[in-house]
C-alpha cells in the first residue's frame, strides 16, 4: 500500500451533519477495500486564494492514509458526485510510505 494524503474542503456555512455525512463517505470509500486511515485533521475555516462557487471561504479537512493504487479512482468518482465537496485533491506521499 501507497501513502496518500486527502485535503478537501465544503462550504463553511453547511451544518455539522453534511460535514460529517462526507466525512463518513470517505471512509466507506477508503476502508471497505482495505485502506487504512492514519490521521484526519480539521483544519477549519480558512480563507479561499480565488472565489468559487461564490465561496470566498472553506472549511478545510485533510486526511492521510494508506491505500492501493486502484482504490484512488473510486474515491476520486466519489468526491466528484458529492455536492457538498465543492475542491478536493488527492497526493500520493513519497516519504510516508
Amino acid at each position: 500500500m501507497k501513502a496518500y494524503e486527502l485535503l478537501y474542503f465544503v462550504d463553511p456555512s453547511s451544518d455539522e451533519e453534511t460535514r460529517a455525512g462526507v466525512m463518513k463517505r470517505i471512509d466507506v470509500a477508503l476502508t471497505e477495500e482495505g485502506a487504512v486511515i492514519d490521521s484526519v485533521e480539521d483544519w477549519g475555516k480558512r480563507k479561499l486564494a480565488f472565489e468559487v462557487d461564490h465561496l470566498t471561504d472553506g472549511d478545510y479537512t485533510l486526511i492521510n492514509f494508506h491505500a492501493d493504487p486502484t482504490q484512488i479512482a473510486e474515491l476520486d468518482r466519489v468526491l466528484r458526485i458529492n455536492d457538498a465537496v465543492k475542491r478536493h485533491m488527492i497526493v500520493r506521499r513519497s516519504d510516508k510510505d
